[in-house]
């Protein structure tokens, strides 16, 4: 009986080993980062001018995809936070640009009216992810781990915040200038957290007082990412991961204002590395070193200014007519239209027809497709006006047709893609910098990963920001996005 008693704990005790030895092993804690209008090349622009701890850690310790490409057009904000968690493409994920059309009327990306802001009474707070029409990073964690796992998105833009949290996130914070702290919607919770108020409190910002092109914005979000961290103690769980997703918006703002070059961009981008080595000083001492996993990338590139650019004797310009499209088409097309106005919107730099206005005149959309897009070839610095029916089968590279396929979304998006020439842009000529296109200014980006499971390397194999969300998926053993269609690096 005794000897029986024995077998039992002992096959008992060898049940819970083997348990143990079987358990799934992830990081602690996932932090994704995402900066905004980064291109690769500052990654070493600035290598000799990075602090010891910051990207220079990123780089030194962790592994880097150093031909990593967004793989459809438009490279724009919102896109590029939904396909980075996604691993898919706005022909998936549905989100079009950072405003497109829903049922023929132009909308804002994560706006919601069925939901109210919660820290702020005005439109601010009407946003939420629902219009994202697929799962991402942090949807998946908390389905594999029966929504136990918390994820959290912090960033000053409301769209940086929640696309990447995605749709069943405990939380997204975003940065709402008229109270001068962070805010959120009813679609996460009724009432700020008490940490919360106390942090709108302490980092009030004054009202004229515009953060979100100066260092301050960096800091300010850094400082709201470590406070989520610590008062909803992310990665304090022994046996859950949770995720903690960052995006630094400020980088944007100054490359839209001052371009790629000059003392402005310095200055933020070398701010920005002091912020990382912040993040991960306090990331070490709170999570521990090798317990969490960091991936750091960009929600699209940014092109050179084109008088910068002329200044040194290479290609680029203005396309200024682009803000005056509409009514340019329209009036050049009316006349052999029967007086019809055909074109109902441009955006994103696609053109929108008006099905309603056609069908009514007795047109047919194929021939008014030709003559809208024979009409922008004749436009200075077009290089492709393709009708996106017809795109498999128009006289144009296979780079550029794949991108416009992939970024693509049926009732969504244009119904006419413009390929501009490279560098062309309905931009201010003399300063500032923009993006949008397929050209490797705008979609090469960095990709860097490190701690947990991660080797020091790099790779100049083709990756596509698509691989993002497959890659941390793989590690971290669960299923890829509901969307994905990207594939793990490793």
């Amino acid at each position: 009986m005794r000897r029986n008693i024995f077998l039992f704990f002992l096959l008992l005790t060898c049940s819970a080993v083997s348990l143990a030895a079987d358990k799934v092993e992830r990081p602690r804690l996932v932090v994704g980062i995402v900066v905004d209008q980064m291109r690769w090349d500052y990654l070493y622009r600035y290598y000799d001018k990075f602090v010891d701890g910051g990207l220079k850690r990123l780089l030194n310790e962790g592994y880097s995809c150093d031909n990593t490409h967004y793989n459809y057009v438009p490279t724009v904000t919102a896109a590029g936070h939904a396909s980075v968690y996604t691993g898919t493409t706005p022909a998936i994920h549905g989100i079009a640009g950072n405003n497109y059309h829903i049922n023929g009327q132009s909308v804002y990306c994560v706006s919601d009216t069925t939901v109210q802001g919660v820290g702020s009474q005005g439109k601010a707070g009407q946003m939420s992810p629902r219009n994202m029409r697929v799962t991402n990073i942090g949807d998946q964690l908390r389905l594999a781990t029966d929504f136990r796992s918390r994820v959290i998105g912090v960033a000053l833009k409301d769209r940086a915040s929640i696309l990447p949290a995605g749709h069943t996130a405990n939380a997204a914070y975003w940065f709402d200038t008229s109270i001068g702290g962070f805010i959120t919607s009813t679609y996460y919770m009724k009432e700020l957290p008490q940490w919360v108020k106390n942090f709108n409190r302490d980092n009030k910002v004054a009202e004229k007082e515009n953060v979100r092109i100066k260092p301050k914005g960096l800091q300010l979000t850094t400082k709201m990412a470590l406070a989520a961290l610590n008062n909803e103690r992310l990665g304090r769980q022994d046996d859950v991961c949770d995720m903690l997703c960052i995006s630094y918006s400020s980088t944007d703002l100054v490359g839209h204002e001052y371009g790629t070059r000059g003392e402005k961009t310095d200055e933020i981008y070398l701010a920005l590395d002091k912020e990382l080595r912040q993040l991960f000083e306090a990331l070490d001492s709170r999570i521990g070193k090798g317990k969490y996993l960091v991936f750091l990338t960009a929600d699209h590139a940014g092109a050179h200014n084109a008088k910068f650019l002329n200044d040194n004797k290479l290609p680029g310009g203005q396309v200024p007519y682009f803000g005056k499209l509409k009514r340019m088409l329209n009036e050049t097309l009316a006349p052999r239209m029967g007086g019809v106005n055909v074109v109902d919107d441009v955006m994103n730099e696609q053109i929108y027809l008006d099905y309603k206005a056609i069908e009514k005149a007795g047109l047919k959309a194929c021939e008014v497709k030709q003559a809208v897009c024979a009409e922008m070839m004749k436009m200075p610095n077009i290089h492709y006006a393709v009708a996106v029916s017809d795109v498999m089968t128009a006289p144009i590279p296979a780079a550029i047709r794949d991108r416009i396929v992939m970024g693509n979304c049926p009732g969504r998006s244009g119904d006419i893609e413009i390929i501009p020439a490279p560098h062309y842009y309905d931009y201010r000529y003399d300063h500032g910098s923009s993006h949008s296109h397929w050209n490797p200014y705008d979609t090469h980006v960095p990709f860097l990963m490190m701690g947990w499971h991660v080797e020091h390397g790099a790779t100049n194999k083709p990756v596509s920001i698509t691989d993002v969300a497959a890659t941390i998926c793989a590690m971290l053993k669960i299923q890829m996005p509901s969307g994905c269609v990207g594939n793990p690096v490793f």
